[in-house]
């Protein structure tokens, strides 16, 4: 979300989306608020500093993990209080284990931790026992939550292509094998003991590691799914996996469709319903091109923005959450006009 204060961010997302809360991630707020820092501040064992290219793996604990975990406790308390009483689905979100270790720099040296593949497994077994602490944290300060875990991997199509790049710069890492993918990831969503989802916003999603590995839910954004990749995400319905699909655009342009607050609402007169409808047929059509029966669709499918939420107004994030929530509301409804093709 954009913006620096936690209590606001947090008014905002329960206003709009009250079946479904997360707990805001602020970036603006800078290092620390960031998805590598702010997960960083869970890592056990394993201190993390700013470096003048981002965060690197430190030999103790300094002020920026100090400051990394004084405003995810800060957050979390403001959760607690806002949350309280809350009985439903609440969503965390953390940096997953290949992400992080292709944005962590190994000490002494400008390669990131995925150059050493025993830095990538202490990282791993570090972050899932952090994960799980956190989990449980949260679980005990809203104790009717049925907890959803994101691990946000925008790096992980590069890391199975072998395409991020070495500390020149001039080259690139070799690819990690599609086993020891799946297996750290695996290792990680199992130690939560929580319903999980991956969530990628790039192309080329490996879909099929990120259901071995156990996930109960993908999430992605619409408009990044290319054709080759959607035998992928049918397969993952097919299995009963959950589909969070980023289909309202993030970023203001002539076809998003939520251009902030309007004059009489947070999209305007009249168009916030014509939008949130266009956003559901999407998620409908998107089902019927992957030949799945249109039931299963309002069960499975989740409506979400598209990455990009924290760089744009806060009006302009307000309204993409509240057509969300308007295009949910909808889909069942268009699904039983459409009627299911396979019968």
């Amino acid at each position: 979300m954009p913006g620096t204060d936690p209590a606001e961010a947090m008014r905002v997302v329960t206003g709009e989306l009250p079946g479904f809360p997360y707990l805001p991630e602020l970036p603006d707020r800078g290092p620390g608020a960031d998805l590598t820092g702010r997960t960083a501040a869970l890592l056990v064992d394993i201190p993390a500093e700013v470096s003048p290219r981002g965060w690197r793996l430190a030999e103790r604990p300094g002020r920026d993990l100090a400051r990394a975990r004084t405003m995810l406790s800060s957050d979390l308390d403001v959760l607690e209080e806002v949350l309280q009483g809350f009985r439903g689905p609440v969503k965390i979100q953390l940096c997953g284990p290949w992400t992080l270790a292709a944005t962590l720099e190994l000490p002494k040296t400008m390669n990131v931790a995925l150059a050493d593949p025993g830095a990538v497994a202490d990282l791993t077994t570090s972050l899932a026992e952090g994960a799980a602490a956190h989990v449980a944290e949260v679980a005990k300060r809203v104790p009717g939550a049925h907890l959803v875990v994101q691990f946000d991997e925008p790096a992980l199509p590069a890391v199975t292509a072998g395409m991020v790049p070495t500390a020149s710069g001039l080259s690139r890492l070799a690819a990690a094998e599609a086993d020891t993918v799946q297996d750290r990831l695996s290792q990680v969503l199992a130690s939560t003991r929580a319903y999980t989802v991956v969530h990628c916003c790039a192309t080329a999603v490996p879909f099929g590691i990120i259901r071995a590995a156990g996930a109960d839910g993908l999430a992605f954004d619409l408009s990044q799914l290319r054709r080759g990749e959607e035998d992928g995400v049918a397969e993952a319905a097919e299995a009963g996996m959950g589909l969070l699909t980023g289909a309202v655009p993030a970023v203001p342009g002539p076809d998003a469709g939520v251009d902030g607050p309007g004059p009489a609402g947070p999209t305007g007169p009249g168009d916030g319903s014509a939008e949130a409808r266009e956003t559901a047929e999407r998620v409908i059509r998107l089902w019927q091109r992957l030949g799945l029966p249109l039931a299963t669709c309002a069960e499975q499918a989740v409506i979400t923005p598209a990455c990009g939420l924290a760089g744009v107004s806060p009006g302009h994030a307000r309204a993409a959450l509240a057509r969300c929530r308007e295009a949910a509301g909808m889909l069942a409804e268009l699904i039983e006009e459409t009627g299911d093709e396979r019968g």
